[in-house]
């Protein structure tokens, strides 16, 4: 499976199989965590027993609660633009544990003092992705158009039109597709965050999917 075919497959999941992850599948999903960790500098980490990280009231209610295992978002708050880069990676993460025929979701409500997770000095805790074997595959939620979300001020190459249909996919929370990519004319790209709840996150996983999507890589 392609990271595109991935990507189009992929939805949010709440509701889990109390199924166990297969240790080569735990083992594949460490090496790629290690991998991410050193290439971005954060501190990705795989946890197999989720415990009771998804114990408060909305999890339980939404079905959460029954997620296995848990990928915890750590990063040094001396990184820049931590949130973002815990998206972009975050998001490259999922979209491998998809191929591996998981299921996630993107988790910022969740219970920080009981997740079993560790943080270094100087470290930040940013966000949870529940992971595991979904009741079912979630399903597509409405999105906006490529109007509301792109923008330029020329005729867009088809590299563009590719990459915004990626992101367009990308997962944000609460549905809000709180950004705006646009095609400067020197055909640099600029990824406008527009605000809103863990949007900074939703940025970075809107740039991951972008550049599968247009086989570019935005500075």
């Amino acid at each position: 499976m392609t990271e595109i075919e991935a990507i189009r497959q992929r939805h949010s999941v709440r509701n889990y199989k109390s199924q166990r992850i297969e240790e080569d599948i735990v083992q594949k999903i460490r090496e790629m965590s290690d991998e991410i960790n050193r290439e971005s500098g954060l501190h990705l980490q795989f946890i197999e027993e989720a415990g009771k990280t998804y114990n408060k009231l909305l999890n339980r209610t939404s079905g959460l609660d029954s997620a296995p295992s848990v990928i915890a978002c750590v990063g040094n708050e001396s990184i820049d633009d931590l949130d973002e880069k815990v998206g972009y990676y975050g998001e490259k993460l999922v979209l491998f544990a998809q191929t591996l025929g998981l299921n996630t979701c993107w988790a910022g409500i969740f219970s920080r003092k009981k997740i079993p997770v560790e943080i270094g000095p100087g470290e930040k805790l940013v966000i949870s992705i529940a992971i595991g074997y979904g009741e079912n595959a979630g399903k597509a939620h409405t999105s906006k158009s490529a109007d509301q979300l792109s923008e330029s001020a020329k005729d867009m190459p088809d590299w563009f039109t590719k990459g915004v249909e990626m992101a367009i996919l990308a997962p944000t929370a609460m549905n809000q597709q709180k950004f705006v990519i646009k095609l400067n004319e020197d055909d640099s790209v600029t990824f406008i965050d527009k605000g809103g709840f863990f949007s900074k996150v939703d940025l970075g996983i809107v740039k991951y999917h972008f550049e599968i999507g247009s086989a570019r890589h935005i500075e």
